[in-house]
């Protein structure tokens, strides 16, 4: 990873590009979370209401579990036709994340904003809003849609509320800190329901992740520190689930109080296996998943690998052992 000091985020010349734009494509990465869904929307909603024709756009379209935000149904799974004015790319840290719908904007767009608060961001794109320090994507966005002085509807607060909810896994995680505490009240006197964001994601989960980890859990392995899990494709389809997720089991192992750094494996189709990185405080999987062509934050990250599951682990495992050692 750089050491370098990021550049200051481009709030004019991002505003001046909008304001030049009439036809705007916004997408997110590959398997959506709710900061990429909510920050998604969150712009969307917020230009349309400002006279732009705007697409929103994911590779597979929204997750079933985010579908209770509001305009979810208006993001289109895939998009192969049609130029743009603009592109703007949010809570993606590199051109891997931004999948097909992302490359074909770059392809047909005039300019590009690359909106994002992972640290390892590659700066990809004309225009760049990336803020390491923001503990989600949404905040970004709130912060963009003050600049820009526009109206928060109760649809946008509650699509931003949504992402800071799920990024900081309900308030809970290091980076929480005052100022995300005052942007969700902001937000829920917008109209935003908490208890409704809450119900719908942490404390909601389909019966099918729970056959999953009747399949993954006796996989789990704890050694000096690290704890590691194993999802292969068949546990998936004997599961019912349509979608490579673990249903957050890796930040389920972290929890462990022997552990330091979790690590789950899930084999994916094509001869590649992705891997989810957890840490507790003092401990950075940020570098180990940059190093490993991945990105993400000093707490949570990820990547994707070429090979099987056994050649991954075999990469994998001696380098969390290292930040394990190195950290603490």
């Amino acid at each position: 990873m750089t050491t370098e000091a990021p550049a200051e985020p481009q709030w004019q010349a991002a505003a001046d590009a909008i304001d030049a734009a009439q036809s705007i494509l916004v997408v997110s990465h590959i398997a959506p979370d709710g900061d990429a869904i909510g920050s998604l929307l969150g712009i969307a909603h917020s230009l349309r209401a400002r006279g732009k024709e705007v697409s929103a756009a994911i590779d597979n379209g929204v997750p079933a579990e985010l579908r209770f935000i509001p305009g979810s149904e208006t993001i289109l799974p895939a998009v192969s036709a049609g130029e743009y004015d603009l592109l703007i790319a949010v809570d993606s840290s590199d051109l891997s994340r931004i999948g097909k719908a992302g490359a074909y904007g770059l392809e047909n767009s005039q300019c590009a904003i690359n909106l994002d608060h992972h640290p390892t961001n590659t700066r990809y794109g004309d225009i760049h809003l990336i803020v390491p320090d923001a503990v989600a994507a949404v905040e970004i966005v709130y912060d963009f849609l003050a600049f820009m002085a526009c109206e928060v509807s109760t649809d946008v607060a509650f699509a931003l509320l949504t992402g800071l909810v799920t990024d900081t896994q309900g308030f809970r995680i290091s980076a929480t800190n005052s100022r995300t505490l005052s942007i969700a009240q902001d937000l829920m006197q917008r109209g935003a329901s908490l208890s409704q964001i809450m119900a719908n994601t942490l404390n909601s989960r389909p019966y099918q992740e729970v056959e999953l980890w009747k399949l993954v859990l006796p996989s789990v392995r704890l050694d000096r520190g690290l704890i590691f899990a194993t999802i292969r494709q068949c546990d998936i389809d004997r599961a019912g689930l349509e979608s490579m997720s673990d249903g957050g089991l890796v930040s389920y192992l972290v929890n462990v109080a022997q552990a330091k750094v979790s690590a789950v494996f899930k084999e994916l189709p094509n001869n590649q296996v992705e891997v989810g990185f957890r840490a507790k405080p003092g401990y950075d999987v940020a570098s180990l998943a940059f190093q490993l062509g991945g990105g993400g934050h000093t707490l949570a990250s990820g990547c994707t690998l070429t090979g099987t599951l056994q050649q991954a682990q075999d990469t994998v495992l001696p380098l969390a052992r290292e930040v394990i050692a190195q950290g603490g």
